[in-house]
């Protein structure tokens, strides 16, 4: 427990510097009915006769809540409580789906928690010593027989090492990741066969829930990766005086098994103890948001469950715990997020489809209904680009956004969701713990900070080469087409029938109009090319400058040149020609 005032001082005005080691703190909340660790383990061993021990004791759960007849909100929480964690996790997955479930059942399975009845002391004593093949007093001196925490993948205990050093044990529960294998398998059996009844997108896209549930599983029940993504944690957060997390003992770590600091302090569900030691919560919500919009927009590494059990508050610095569940978003990605972000708040349609379509490489099916892409956008702007920042509904906007892509077949990276998802968490983290932090608006400053007069040249003349290669490719495409007509007419495969009304004047107009375009196209080609040249640093250089880069300004300034004239001159002509008629 963090106490005195020292600590929130330090917080309330911490800047960037050095950071400090922390502990896990978690709170129980009891699993309804769930399966007992002997019952999974026996489920385990029996292979296919278990899968049907399983299937008879998912189907007699399922009886008791009566969902034949209709089931409620509340009932349909209690009963993937009761079939354990692997549904659990479905349900927190689904509570994301508005395509799925109507809102008040998504608002009912936010509430999931993946905490269950602890498993007794002497598995976890068995589990360890089977895991370091040597008696655990050999290790530590001490383990609380206690839990800290009881969830339904794992459970943690305070402990001693012989060393001396308090740290924090987290042992999975035997057998887990065996039995979400099974009920995964059993549930991508389910879908199967659902989708030769119905063609129904719902039930296609349960399909993709199941398979994003199974690479969040393996990433979860993979405990050496929580290691991992606990080092490379720790070093994103050394420049920030005001974050931490638990520094792991990888010597210690298992696939089954973490060891990590055990650090005391105040989770920020207790936001009455955190004002009485003397902190501010709109400066910890500020700085949490901040600091997630850093992991997301500008790390592309960052902590997928940021709910209020695992983060606390100790020595002045936020603690995120439980890197279990952590996501990585490539630069791509988190450049096409910005610019979506930015494209709502400027209620500009085709920028949020470019955003969007940079997340497909085939854009052929997406060409031919583009402009029914960009009237669904611009119902989404409708309703969120008016919408003051702080009654934005995250959760509501990306599923709008989801479940648009999905409907023009727009793939968008698993990446992207897992952001979606931690956004929600961090939102309802905020709403609930911290009301007056406005989430948007915190993340849209940070953008818009990070976003300098050098940052914004460099996507100011990225975003032009992209415009200029398009423009190029869509004349390269038209030549080829009019090459083929050519060749089609030569042959005599090909009939025209034209009526021209009036004189040739119109024909010659038309030419000169296509052949400014080309030449215009031809003068950005060469200034676009030319900076490129000049960032690159090609050699040799004359006054500071590439000598094919110059060549090139030197050319494409010229042709300006003669296009302005040439315009005059043939507005001219045309103007005494006129007076003449």
């Amino acid at each position: 427990m963090v106490s005195g005032d020292a600590d929130a001082s330090e917080f309330n005005s911490a800047n960037d510097g050095g950071g400090n080691r922390q502990r896990v703190r978690t709170q129980k909340i009891g699993l309804f009915g769930g399966l007992s660790d002997s019952a999974e383990g026996e489920t385990l061993r029996a292979g296919r006769h278990g899968r049907l021990r399983r299937l008879f004791q998912i189907a007699r759960i399922t009886s008791k809540f009566d969902i034949v007849h209709g089931v409620t909100p509340m009932n349909m929480r209690l009963m993937l409580e009761a079939l354990g964690p692997t549904f659990v996790k479905v349900g927190q997955i689904l509570s994301m789906r508005s395509e799925i479930l109507p809102e008040a059942f998504r608002k009912e399975l936010s509430k999931l928690r993946a905490d269950a009845d602890p498993m007794p002391y002497k598995t976890v004593i068995d589990t360890l010593t089977k895991e370091y093949g040597r008696p655990i007093d050999t290790i530590f001196s001490s383990i609380d027989s206690t839990p800290l925490g009881s969830a339904s993948l794992a459970q943690v205990h305070r402990a001693r090492l012989l060393t001396g050093e308090d740290v924090a044990i987290k042992v999975q529960r035997p057998g887990v990741k065996e039995t979400m294998a099974q009920d995964v398998e059993i549930m991508r059996t389910f879908a199967s066969y659902a989708t030769r009844f119905t063609q129904s997108a719902q039930i296609l896209d349960l399909r993709g829930v199941v398979e994003e549930l199974w690479d969040t599983f393996q990433d979860e029940t993979d405990f050496l990766m929580e290691a991992r993504n606990l080092s490379d944690f720790r070093r994103f957060c050394a420049p920030y005086a005001y974050m931490d997390c638990p520094s792991p003992y990888i010597r210690l770590c298992t696939q089954h098994v973490v060891v990590m600091d055990y650090v005391e302090g105040i989770s920020v569900s207790h936001p009455q103890e955190l004002i009485e030691a003397g902190y501010s919560l709109s400066d910890i919500g500020e700085k949490l948001v901040d600091n997630y919009a850093t992991q997301i927009l500008d790390e592309g590494f960052f902590h997928a469950d940021p709910h209020p059990g695992n983060i606390i508050i100790k020595g002045g610095r936020i603690v995120l715990i439980d890197l279990g569940m952590t996501g990585r978003i490539g630069k791509s990605s988190r450049s096409a997020l910005r610019e979506m972000i930015f494209a709502v708040a400027k209620r500009d349609s085709p920028a949020l489809a470019r955003g969007l379509l940079r997340f497909t490489s085939s854009t052929d099916k997406v060409k031919d209904d583009y402009p029914i892409l960009l009237a669904d956008l611009d119902s989404v702007i409708d309703e969120y680009g008016t919408v003051n920042l702080a009654d934005l509904n995250i959760g509501e906007f990306f599923n709008a956004i989801m479940q648009l892509a999905r409907k023009h077949s727009i793939a968008v990276p698993s990446s992207v969701t897992t952001v979606a998802r931690g956004l929600v968490t961090l939102e309802g983290t905020v709403d609930e713990f911290l009301p007056d932090v406005n989430i948007i608006e915190i993340i849209s400053r940070h953008i818009a900070a990070s976003r300098g007069g050098i940052e914004s040249l460099k996507n100011e003349t990225v975003q032009l080469g992209r415009e200029s290669a398009n423009a190029m490719h869509g004349v390269l495409g038209a030549l080829a087409d009019a090459k083929t007509v050519s060749t089609m007419l030569s042959r005599g495969q090909l009939r025209i029938n034209m009526e021209l009304v009036g004189s040739e004047q119109p024909l010659q107009q038309l030419s000169d109009m296509v052949n400014r375009i080309t030449m215009a196209l031809i003068v950005v080609g060469l200034y676009v090319g030319s900076s490129i040249v000049y960032f690159a640093g090609i050699k040799p250089v004359i006054l500071g400058i590439p000598v094919i880069g110059l060549m090139g300004y030197v050319v494409a300034f010229v042709l300006s040149v003669w296009i302005v004239i040439d315009i005059f001159r043939k507005n001219r002509a045309v103007r005494k020609h006129a007076s003449r008629a």
